[in-house]
């Protein structure tokens, strides 16, 4: 099993994705992203999406009713359906599904935010939270049936109420449910690297071992990323690969070493 995370951004090769996936010969599921069309439609809505930082150091997107709203309409709208008649386009039966459709991924909504602004600490409630568990016999369902999960946020919480989640986090809970192998993460960049505005100083490899230092290392959403990584790597994946999602082949390119392999 092989889970594929897309990520959201505007130069991902979406059509080369896909044109790869067809090509697989292994189960897979589809987790992804849609920032770059969210942050276009609050933006119309006359609400652009707001980030705030927690006083640990990890961004987060502030996800109040508009946000949510935004996120319907980009990731379970927009960016759902067209990957979706992507994937049909290449022969691959895909269903397309947000985590609140047969509540699909469970979550619990996150208490609070501690940020600080203007020199206090101050707590900031939204509508957003973590992954708990996946509805197994769903996906059981469908694979078994020979349909391909193509999987958005919003997640649903324990009252039944639509949440934004982190895909970092839903990918880590799908990986230890489904016990996937292998995950790759698409992203707009060639991997991680050590110094993001330089595109010479790709990490080809990292090491269980290093991802501690490699969290220290980051800031930002890079920071919930290791942290995610770290995550995947306890609960028994054999190799995370990071590819750029950019290229002719993102996938091919990605299975055949290019990138950030994690093993």
């Amino acid at each position: 099993m092989i889970i594929i995370k897309i990520g959201g951004g505007r130069d991902v090769n979406l059509k080369g994705v896909v044109q790869d996936l067809a090509t697989l010969t292994e189960r897979f599921i589809i987790v992804h992203g849609a920032n770059a069309v969210r942050d276009e439609i609050a933006a119309k809505m006359g609400y652009p999406t707001r980030s705030v930082t927690s006083v640990s150091g990890y961004a987060s997107v502030l996800s109040d009713e508009k946000a949510i709203d935004a996120i319907m309409m980009g990731y379970a709208g927009i960016q759902n359906k067209r990957l979706v008649e992507l994937c049909q386009q290449r022969g691959i039966n895909a269903v397309g599904l947000s985590g609140i459709d047969g509540k699909l991924v469970q979550g619990s909504r996150n208490k609070g935010i501690r940020v600080r602004q203007n020199e206090k600490t101050i707590m900031m409630r939204d509508f957003s939270g973590k992954p708990k568990q996946i509805n197994q016999e769903l996906i059981a369902l469908l694979l078994d049936h020979g349909y391909v999960p193509v999987i958005c946020i919003p997640i649903i919480d324990e009252n039944n109420v639509a949440i934004n989640s982190e895909n970092d986090d839903i990918v880590a809970v799908l990986q230890e449910t489904l016990h996937a192998d292998t995950v790759i993460q698409l992203i707009e960049a060639p991997g991680f690297m050590d110094d993001i505005k330089d595109d010479n100083s790709l990490v080809p490899s990292i090491t269980r071992a290093e991802l501690d230092a490699r969290e220290a290392q980051v800031e930002g959403r890079m920071k919930r990323k290791m942290l995610a990584l770290k995550k995947l790597m306890e609960n028994g994946a054999a190799r995370v690969i990071i590819g750029d999602g950019r290229v002719d082949h993102p996938v091919q390119d990605a299975l055949s070493g290019k990138g950030t392999i994690i093993q």
